[in-house]
């Protein structure tokens, strides 16, 4: 009991001074739909990595799943740099770097069929 006691006064210590430092968060909807028919892909990965001022690949990160109507949230987002990348069965994967900067976010992601593999054996 006291080491949960324990946990929650630290975690709660982390948010305020998270807060008294000006962090601000953001809520992240995310909407993935085929990019040939409109259609919500369900289950796909939805990946999301911080990026550092140099624009590389932070350790952490979060993985969400879409449900049948192609849909994910994700609240409290850091503001800043978010690489976010999406993966789904038959579908090219996606991959982009957003700035997140508004306290709530509606992200529309259009997944691609996959492309011709191009070789030099034809």
């Amino acid at each position: 009991m006291k080491r949960i006691l324990l946990a929650a006064a630290i975690a709660l210590m982390s948010f305020a001074t998270l807060s008294a430092q000006g962090q601000e968060y953001a809520n992240l909807n995310f909407l993935v739909i085929k990019d040939t028919n409109g259609k919500p892909v369900r289950n796909a990965s939805v990946i999301l990595h911080p990026v550092n001022e140099k624009g590389k690949q932070e350790k952490g990160g979060f993985q969400l799943k879409t449900d049948a109507e192609g849909k994910a949230k994700y609240d409290g987002v850091p503001y800043g740099k978010i690489r976010i990348q999406v993966i789904a069965r038959g579908l090219q994967t996606y991959g982009e770097d957003y700035d997140i900067n508004q306290p709530q976010m509606e992200l529309t992601i259009k997944m691609k069929p996959p492309q011709e593999q191009y070789t030099i054996y034809k």
